[in-house]
């Protein structure tokens, strides 16, 4: 696929774990991923980099201790967007 193709991850965080991939795809999935998550209100954080990193997780696996800064700045972005953080 080309590098416009669109490409999306989401993620699932409870305490105590680490977040897991529970989504990935790219083209159509992608596009089906963020439509879910625009349905259900769930914020969006664009970021390539990340994504491309996340994608290569298999679905349901914890990321891995490398990612887990750059995965913090998102989850914190999120929960900035949702209020719960100043």
């Amino acid at each position: 696929m080309s590098e416009a193709s669109p490409l999306a991850v989401a993620l699932k965080y409870e305490k105590p774990q680490a977040p897991r991939v529970v989504a990935s795809g790219r083209g159509p999935v992608a596009e089906t991923i963020i439509a879910t998550a625009k349905a259900h209100e769930v914020p969006i954080q664009q970021n390539r980099e990340l994504a491309d990193a996340l994608a290569t997780i298999e679905i349901d696996q914890e990321i891995p201790e490398a990612l887990y800064k750059a995965v913090a700045q998102v989850l914190a972005y999120i929960l900035r967007t949702a209020g719960h953080l100043k």
